[in-house]
């Protein structure tokens, strides 16, 4: 009975909360008021699921004591810390309504901002994750709590939040602590989450025995695109399923007390990257770099302006962490323990190889002889192409420092087996943690910007690679790499502009690189591409324009790009696919803009939308619907 006692009790808190947040009114008259006054209504109506909560928390103790050993002390434990998170959440929603009241001096906007958004992505995934089942509402009130959630996540959608590895963050204000968390979702007109789809397929000079696999499903913004990166290096017949971290690996970090300084003060998690800010503090670098691409201009932590935003890599404090995690048994993005490494279904595989071999290999690459290192970087590209055992007891022995020094080489031959090897390596999910963690965006970068067309290529396919990690698109948006990837793009090799636009979409999928890509001029290639008959790339093109149109400022530079006539044109005589992706984005281009809207209107594009509301895909009556609605709309005013 004790656990439901325990689950009880926050029946009065929460609803006392709830019409406490209900009861706020007054919002200062800025740029936050609609979102403050939203989230406050949406809070609200919470107040029915735990109007009876005596009644429901009643039927839960019974039902878990009746279950005692069969596992209902365990389910009552789990409500409790849902609803205790819940309790959390809107207390720091409270908190963050009450200081946009009217009485209260104005901190800044844009934090406001950037707090609102944590506040509502966090909110939506404690309710996702309540387990109503124990409370035995009515129909009527489950229904009311997913209209609730699909709102918050409509919200969220729209600011086009940061990142989808969950990250609890702290922002500190007058001795405020706000916790939130972000997930990279991407605004646009469509509620769909994003997918690419990757596949690994074997070159004209690969082995026999490779053969395509794909290796990532997800949805891309148009819901259509198919990548054309071609890793050509990789067998993935023997793959594995394995995971970085797995949840019972996170909990054992979370039970050790780990020091305050070896936090960031943003995610309050242990730091893997550590770097300085010019105001001497020390953030882990990809929740810093996010904080900065939100606009904001200073320090989290002490609220000085930033008076530049470099980042100085804090090796001294890595090498104390990296001890504390070796004393601690903590396990490093490697894994590898006594020949094992954990799947992400907790379960183990033994890896097996030549570490013999490999040792030896890893050795010469470090030789003071070219051909020594030449011969060793070419073997390791090999063994790295074959299998994912390979892949990790390579990294074990300590090869990724060593190829990311070898990127610098004057010799081309070692320059592209080293980028090579370290794409094939990428492949292995925690591989990516240890290249990122050797310092190796910059290297990749001045290959991407100096190497061969070859080593070009496989640059771009590894920033592809080291992208599939959230966290990582920051960091590789921020090191100049869009740049150089907009040069592939416009002069590269039909491969290599694969290549680059595949990273490109990628890098794209997080809001704060959409206008790095812009001002990079990514659309002069976008648009030749479009306009092109030759071009086999339209369908990328046009996902990666989908993706910079639901940006205010790409938005901006496509229609100034004089790109409305074209995808008027797509839509006329395109092909089905070509034509449900121009009126996406036509769509995005017009709504609450009239003046595109009418632009469209004067071009003619009326009759090409009735006719595709008729035969077009499911999709493409959907948007061709809508512009029309939006023509109407604006004939009439």
């Amino acid at each position: 009975m004790a656990a439901g006692g325990d689950v009880g009790r926050f029946g009065p808190l929460l609803l006392d909360i709830i019409h406490d947040i209900g009861g706020i009114t007054g919002f200062r008259d800025n740029i936050n008021k609609k979102d403050c006054i939203d989230l406050g209504r949406r809070i609200s109506l919470l107040c029915h699921l735990f109007e009876d909560f005596s009644f429901l928390s009643f039927s839960h103790s019974s039902s878990a004591g009746a279950g005692a050993g069969a596992g209902g002390g365990s389910s009552s434990s789990t409500l409790c810390s849902s609803l205790r998170e819940l309790l959390s959440v809107l207390k720091v929603s409270k908190k963050l309504l009450l200081s946009q009241s009217a009485n209260v001096i104005d901190d800044g906007s844009k934090k406001i901002g950037f707090e609102i958004q944590s506040v509502t992505w966090h909110l939506e995934r404690v309710l996702g994750k309540l387990p109503y089942s124990d409370f035995r509402v009515s129909e009527e009130v489950q229904e009311q709590i997913e209209l609730v959630r699909a709102q918050l996540r409509r919200a969220v959608k729209r600011y086009g939040s940061l990142s989808s590895k969950e990250l609890s963050e702290t922002l500190h204000n007058d001795g405020r602590r706000i916790t939130s968390s972000f997930q990279i979702e991407e605004s646009g007109d469509n509620n769909q989450d994003i997918r690419a789809t990757v596949e690994i397929v074997p070159s004209s000079h690969s082995q026999k025995g490779d053969t395509k696999a794909q290796i990532l499903q997800n949805l891309d913004p148009m819901g259509n695109l198919s990548s054309s990166l071609t890793l050509r290096e990789i067998d993935t017949n023997k793959d594995v399923n394995l995971a970085s971290r797995s949840s019972g690996e996170a909990k054992m970090t979370d039970s050790i007390a780990i020091p305050d300084e070896y936090r960031c003060p943003i995610s309050l998690e242990l730091m893997k990257d550590p770097v300085i800010v010019a105001t001497g503090q020390t953030y882990e670098r990809s929740c810093i770099q996010r904080w900065i691409d939100c606009g904001n201009k200073t320090c989290p932590k002490t609220q000085q302006v930033l008076i530049d935003l470099t980042m100085t890599p804090n090796y001294v404090l890595r090498s104390l962490i990296m001890r504390f995690c070796e004393n601690n048994k903590i396990d490093l993005p490697m894994g590898l323990v006594n020949g094992r490494i954990r799947r992400s279904d907790g379960s183990f595989h033994k890896v097996t190889g030549d570490m013999a071999c490999i040792n030896s290999l890893v050795h010469k690459l470090s030789s003071r002889s070219i051909g020594d290192r030449r011969s060793a970087a070419i073997e390791i590209r090999s063994l790295s192409k074959r299998s994912t055992d390979n892949r990790i007891l390579i990294a074990e022995a300590g090869a990724i420092p060593v190829l990311v020094m070898l990127l610098t080489s004057e010799d081309v031959i070692t320059q592209e087996n080293a980028v090579t090897a370290i794409l094939n390596l990428s492949i292995f999910e925690n591989n990516k943690g240890l290249i990122m963690f050797a310092g190796a965006i910059s290297s990749i970068v001045q290959v991407l910007r100096m190497g061969s067309m070859v080593s070009r290529e496989n640059a771009a396919a590894t920033l592809f690679s080291l992208s599939l990690l959230d966290e990582n698109k920051i960091t590789i948006g921020a090191s100049g790499a869009i740049q150089a990837l907009v040069e592939l793009l416009q002069n590269g090799s039909a491969r290599g502009k694969k290549d680059a636009l595949t990273a490109l979409f990628n890098l794209c999928i997080y809001q704060g690189n959409k206008g790095r890509a812009v001002r990079a001029g990514i659309l002069v290639p976008l648009m030749n591409m479009l306009t092109d008959s030759s071009s086999s790339m339209v369908d990328e093109s046009l996902t990666i324009l989908s993706l910079i149109a639901s940006h205010q400022e790409g938005k901006a530079a496509i229609v100034k790009a004089n790109s409305i006539p074209i995808l008027i044109d797509l839509i006329r005589a395109g092909p089905p696919r070509n034509k449900e992706n121009a009126a996406s984005i036509l769509l995005l281009l017009c709504k609450k803009d009239a003046e595109n809207l009418a632009c469209i209107g004067r071009l003619g594009a009326v009759i090409p939308l009735s006719e595709l509301t008729k035969s077009g895909t499911e999709r493409a009556k959907r948007k061709a619907t809508s512009l029309l609605e939006h023509l109407r709309k604006l004939q009439k005013l």
